[in-house]
C-alpha cells in the first residue's frame, strides 16, 4: 500500500448498533464537504452497522468523485461470525475496496483496537458516530483526541 497522506485521509468509528439519531444523509453531507476540502482516501474499519454504512455511502460518492476507499481489516476472518447474507455483503464490500489492509491473520483480543488505532494513525479527520462513553468507539475517539486528529460527530 503507498503511503497515506494523512491531511487527506479521513476514518470512520461507529457503534455496531444505529439507533435513531443515525442520519445516512447528515453522514453524506459531511463526506462531500470533505471532498471539498480535498480529502480523497477514506479508511473504513468493515465492521457491522456504522462501519458498513459508511462504506455503502462512500461507493454511491464514488461513483462521481475521485475517491479511494481504504477496508481496514483488523484480521483475515473478521467475517467468521457473520451470517451468510452479511457475508456475502461483506465479501461484495472487500472486493469493491480500492485497497484492503489487513492488520493481523487470525483474531486475537486486542485486533480490533490495533485496526482502530491504525485508521487514527493515518488520518487527519475521524467521524465518529458516538452514543456511549464505553466500548471501542470511545476508545477510538479518545485516542483520536490523544492525538489531535479532528472529530466530526456525527448523530447529536
Amino acid at each position: 500500500m503507498p503511503a497515506l497522506i494523512k491531511e487527506r485521509t479521513c476514518a470512520f468509528s461507529g457503534h455496531r448498533i444505529l439507533s435513531g439519531n443515525f442520519d445516512e444523509n447528515e453522514l453524506k453531507n459531511v463526506v462531500n464537504e470533505l471532498i471539498a476540502q480535498d480529502f480523497d482516501t477514506f479508511l473504513v474499519g468493515m465492521a457491522l452497522g456504522f462501519d458498513t454504512a459508511c462504506f455503502k455511502v462512500l461507493e454511491k460518492i464514488r461513483k462521481e468523485n475521485d475517491i479511494k476507499i481504504i477496508a481496514c481489516v483488523p484480521c483475515r476472518d473478521q467475517y467468521k461470525f457473520f451470517n451468510k447474507k452479511q457475508k456475502a455483503e461483506y465479501g461484495r464490500m472487500i472486493d469493491s475496496a480500492n485497497e484492503v489492509v489487513y492488520l493481523s491473520e487470525n483474531y486475537y483480543d486486542g485486533c480490533m483496537l490495533e485496526r482502530n488505532k491504525f485508521m487514527v494513525d493515518n488520518c487527519s479527520v475521524l467521524v465518529s458516530y458516538l452514543n456511549f462513553n464505553r466500548g471501542g468507539t470511545y476508545q477510538t475517539v479518545k485516542y483520536a483526541v490523544e492525538n489531535n486528529v479532528k472529530i466530526i460527530y456525527l448523530g447529536k
